[in-house]
Order: structure tokens, then C-alpha cells, then sequence
């Protein structure tokens, strides 16, 4: 069982690793997805600067990836801590791919995955929280409260109810917060942030998961960038 669940958490990683964002916008665009809007290789930057059609199948197939690698585990019969461990290192090979030199998505659909299979109520409960603030356009903010929050729901929420059975999941989640949240904060600087003070920046990033306060400004500069791709060259 040891070899199956190494193998597993490699395949789990190159799984993760296939870029969906990146090909869509390859495929429909001719262009570098991380050229453009935010730089992210994940799907709200393919809705930013591609389409929405598109986005939908991304969105998809983020959130199986991150759901087939645990279903695996689980019918090999692997525990908890195993399990969390194979969709950590899936979502962490969406985060930094290998086929992109490692520079990926931030991973929250494929952790949402990785979440709902684990524990389908504790997914449901977490995607209402983050699409809360949703109709204030504040989406990114809903994810973040979402996030944070995980840890302390798994704890409560998560199946079976011993301790020992709960800790590896908790320790899990809270392990995907981190890298979430890391891959927020460790991007490069864009045009609009390059006069921004770094405990600001940080604030915004992590919050907002951008680099400005102003999220008009913000999607203002991903929506002019895509309409660049629009016009023909020359």
C-alpha cells in the first residue's frame, strides 16, 4: 500500500499539473492565458479574458480533478490522512504545474473538490459562504471568509467524530487554506501595483485577491487586456 498510495500522490500531482485554463485560452485564443488579466491560469481568468462558454468546462474540470484523485484513495481504501494528502498534492500541482514551469491557478475550484469529496455537507457549506457576498461583487472576499473558516468547520462538521479519525482532515484543510492563500500573496506585481505599499498590497491580496483596493480600476485592466485580444493585428 505504500508504493500504490506514492504513485498515487504523484499522479495526483500531474493531474493537477494539467493546465485546462491554459489550453482553453491556447485552443479558443492563440494566447499565453498568463500573459493576460490577472496572470492566474485558472478559470476566472479565462471568464475575464476569454468567454464564459469557455470558462464553464474549466471550472468542471478543476473541481473533478480535484474530486477523482480522493475518490481513488477512497476506493483503494486509504485513510483520512492519506486522502487529504493525495488532493493536497493535487491541488498543489494545479498551483505550480510542471508543464507551466510552475506557474499556475490559485486552486480554489480544485480544493473545493478535494473538499467535497472529503465531506460533500462541509463543500456545500463552504461554496454558500464564499458566494455570499457574490451579488456585492465581492466574490473574492466571500472565498477568503470561506477559507478561513474551513479549519474550524471541519473540525465540528467532518465524519466520524473522534478525534483522531477528525485531525488529519482538519490539519488538511488547513494545509489548503495555506497554500490558497500563499499562492495569493507570492505573485508578481502588475502594472496597477507597482506604486503600492507592501502591507497594502498584502491586505489586498489577501482579502480582495488583487493588487488595488479599487476593484473597478481592477477589472477595469483585465477587461482592456482581453479587448486587446479582439482586435486584429496591424
Amino acid at each position: 500500500m505504500p508504493v500504490a498510495f506514492i504513485l498515487l500522490v504523484l499522479g495526483a500531482y500531474l493531474l493537477g499539473s494539467v493546465p485546462s485554463a491554459y489550453l482553453v485560452a491556447k485552443w479558443s485564443r492563440g494566447i499565453d492565458i498568463r500573459q493576460y488579466g490577472s496572470g492566474n491560469v485558472g478559470a476566472s481568468n479565462v471568464l475575464a479574458t476569454v468567454s464564459k462558454r469557455w470558462s464553464i468546462p474549466v471550472t468542471i474540470f478543476d473541481i473533478g480533478k480535484g474530486a477523482l484523485t480522493v475518490l481513488v484513495a477512497q476506493l483503494l481504501g486509504l485513510g483520512a490522512a492519506q486522502q487529504v494528502t493525495v488532493g493536497i498534492a493535487t491541488v498543489i500541482g494545479h498551483d505550480w504545474p510542471i508543464f507551466l514551469r510552475f506557474k499556475g491557478g490559485r486552486g480554489l475550484f480544485t480544493a473545493l473538490g478535494v473538499i467535497a469529496m472529503l465531506s460533500w455537507k462541509l463543500g456545500l457549506i463552504v461554496l454558500v459562504i464564499a458566494y455570499t457576498l457574490a451579488p456585492l461583487r465581492q466574490l473574492a472576499l466571500g472565498a477568503t471568509v470561506a477559507l478561513g473558516s474551513l479549519p474550524f468547520l471541519s473540525w465540528f462538521l467532518s465524519q466520524p467524530l473522534d478525534i483522531e479519525a477528525r485531525l488529519p482532515i482538519t490539519l488538511g484543510f488547513a494545509a489548503l487554506v495555506l497554500i490558497a492563500l500563499s499562492r495569493r500573496l507570492v505573485a508578481s506585481r502588475t502594472r496597477l501595483s507597482e506604486s503600492v505599499p507592501p502591507v497594502e498590497l498584502f491586505i489586498n491580496r489577501l482579502l480582495f485577491d488583487r493588487d488595488i483596493r479599487d476593484r473597478k480600476a481592477w477589472v477595469s485592466q483585465i477587461r482592456s487586456e482581453a479587448s486587446l485580444m479582439e482586435q486584429p493585428p496591424g
